[in-house]
């Protein structure tokens, strides 16, 4: 299976660019909700890894967190650029490697990436160099897809066929993504999925039709009374379980490395 490339992810971002990205995928903003929620981001020094479209890195300095974003391509920079731009916010831009990360040992507090882990074939080796950067009582956030998902068999589908826009990537049960954090000797603080509203279904929908046709459906369409309270009363009585993690499109971990004795 075709592995992607600098080139593809520069291609990519590039073609990213051209389409007002909070229009296609929204701002649901998991990353920060839960980073906020770890403490005080004012004064915090933060690495997103895998810089995105940067939405996140610049709520996070908007918060007042000191925030670097790393990527090994420029498309993605460019990105975080206009966003930072646009609020204004301050945002440090670094280009490099996520298996060899171009700061010294324990340099941040809080490091965070979202649907990065899942590219690499050998995860453990960008998280053990998540956990090398960060400081002593510092938090690391990690949000992958979640393996028992209809998303997952649509794209696993996909990528036997060779058509799946990134290449090849895999996908963790919150289980496994646990361990990992674990073998790196990191303490599981939080787990958490999100249910992502609207579903995946309509976003994708939404991204085709507008991509290919123009078309703009609503990206928080008007809620249906009778469908609303019936979500409403599952979220309630199992969303917010443990066994609900096994359903969730993509799960994630807040866990802390220990502190020096």
């Amino acid at each position: 299976m075709r592995e992607s490339r600098p080139e593809h992810w520069q291609r990519f971002w590039t073609e990213a660019n051209r389409i007002e990205l909070d229009e296609v995928y929204g701002t649901d903003g998991r990353m920060v909700r839960e980073i906020v929620a770890i403490g005080e981001c004012a004064g915090q020094r933060v690495l997103e890894v895998g810089a995105g479209s940067g939405r996140d890195a610049v709520a996070l300095a908007c918060a007042g967190a000191e925030v670097v974003t790393v990527d090994y391509v420029r498309g993605a920079f460019d990105l975080t650029v206009q966003a930072a731009a646009a609020v204004p916010a301050k945002v440090a831009t670094v280009c490099g490697d996520g298996l060899c990360l171009p700061f010294g040992d324990e340099s941040f507090d809080i490091v965070f990436h979202q649907g990065l882990l899942e590219h690499f074939r050998d995860p453990a080796s960008l998280l053990r160099e998540n956990v090398r950067v960060l400081r002593p009582g510092g938090h690391l956030v990690v949000d992958v897809p979640q393996t028992f998902h209809y998303y997952t068999l649509a794209k696993q589908i996909l990528i036997r066929a060779g058509r799946w826009f990134a290449g090849w990537e895999t996908q963790f049960t919150i289980g496994q993504l646990e361990q990992m954090v674990r073998d790196e000797r990191l303490e599981v603080v939080h787990s958490y999925g999100d249910w992502m509203v609207p579903g995946l279904w309509y976003r994708g929908l939404r991204k085709a039709l507008l991509t290919r046709t123009g078309c703009r459906l609503p990206m928080y369409p008007a809620p249906v009374p009778v469908v609303s309270r019936l979500a409403a009363a599952w979220r309630r009585r199992f969303g917010r379980t443990r066994a609900a993690l096994s359903f969730t499109p993509t799960v994630g971990v807040v866990a802390r490395k220990p502190s020096i004795a």
